[in-house]
């Protein structure tokens, strides 16, 4: 998992997941900051091109089943003070 800042963006969005994905990880989840609400991008490695697809965007409430079930309330994930 990884919290986007302002100087992490372009890392967390194009150069982790290619490392990541390299490397065999199986989940990448990006949180961002979208006007003061947490946003998750979950994605999931497709092992015969090594890269990641796409499972969901989950703005308000994220429920997975893999890596592990979760549902989580973001709408309680408040930004620290002095974040965007």
């Amino acid at each position: 998992m990884e919290v986007t800042s302002p100087d992490s963006v372009s890392r967390d969005r194009e150069t982790k997941p290619l490392k990541y994905a390299r490397a065999g990880i199986a989940h990448y989840w990006r949180v961002e900051n979208e006007k003061g609400l947490a946003v998750v991008h979950a994605f999931e490695l497709e092992p015969t091109i090594r890269a990641y697809t796409s499972v969901g965007i989950f703005r308000e409430r994220m429920k997975v089943s893999a890596p592990f079930p979760m549902d989580l309330d973001l709408t309680a994930v408040k930004p620290r003070r002095g974040g965007e």
